[in-house]
């Protein structure tokens, strides 16, 4: 299923997209929350739409599309995870994930725009795979991660490298500014992405192709992150791990090219759908 979430901000309803429409599901009475995943909600949802998919009410195409996820728990975000992108920003490959977590005051909606800071000088794009976690775990193994998955979100990680770089202090500080973490269009059950280790991930700039990756290109994989997260992390229904971002960013063009009022960015990833954004100023 790839659920959805409709309507202006703060005031979203859930529905689903079936056959490219979307469709409201607030006759189930639930939202998308932690509480939903945790308590067996994706099974009572597709319950529902089987039973009322010929009676559910279309959304109308003007409605603003919304954070798929009423109300994540946190964002944890992997620093570092391809070997192309390390090379592009200067890093040193670190013995172990590097591991940030996300503000969450800077969820966004798939086409709702990026705010450039107040003297930002290098606001940053990275496209990057989303594993929403479904049920409750710490040291996890690895053989048992995947268990723990209950589907997939694309993710934009947009940064403020100075902020991160320059600023003193640890990555959060370019990391969590206002509408820096949009999520969606959809949020994607595991069933409907069979390999999540193969899937294409790209970025385009005013209509120019800057990202083009695949997240077979993954340093530490998907079962290895969600195992090794939930040692340092308790990991809860509606968490996101945000997989890393492949070469394409900013900070790696010659010159460097970052993110002024104006420009538009378009992202997406396999199965996952795309998300728009232009940017303004703050």
């Amino acid at each position: 299923m790839k659920l959805i979430r409709s309507g202006n901000r703060g005031e979203e309803k859930p529905g689903i997209l079936l056959h490219d429409e979307r469709y409201d599901t607030s006759g189930l009475g639930e939202d998308y929350t932690h509480d939903f995943l945790a308590s067996g909600g994706l099974q009572r949802l597709a319950f529902f739409v089987e039973k009322e998919k010929d009676r559910l009410p279309k959304v109308a195409p003007t409605e603003r599309w919304g954070v798929p996820l009423a109300n994540p728990g946190k964002i944890i975000c992997v620093g570092l995870n391809y070997h192309d992108h390390i090379s592009e920003t200067g890093f040193i490959p670190e013995a172990e994930p590097i591991l940030f977590l996300k503000a969450m005051s800077a969820l966004n909606g798939p086409f709702d725009g990026i705010t450039i800071p107040k003297g930002s000088l290098e606001t940053d794009w990275e496209t990057e795979l989303g594993v929403v976690i479904g049920k409750t775990g710490t040291n996890i193994e690895k053989p048992e991660a995947m268990d723990f998955i209950a589907g997939y979100i694309l993710v934009n990680d947009v940064s403020e490298r100075a902020y991160m770089k320059k600023r003193g202090g640890t990555w959060d500080k370019g990391k969590g500014c206002n509408t820096f973490a949009p999520l969606g269009p959809y949020f994607v059950t595991k069933d409907e992405i069979p390999d999540p280790g193969n899937l294409r991930i790209w970025l385009t700039l005013n209509g120019e192709l800057m990202q083009n990756g695949n997240t077979s290109g993954l340093i530490t994989k998907i079962p290895d992150l969600v195992a090794y997260s939930s040692e340092f992390f308790g990991l809860f229904p509606g968490d996101i791990i945000s997989t890393g971002s492949p070469a394409g960013s900013g900070v790696g063009r010659t010159p460097q090219r970052f993110l002024r009022p104006g420009d538009i960015i378009e992202y997406g990833i396999d199965g996952l759908g795309s998300g728009r954004q232009e940017c303004r100023e703050f």
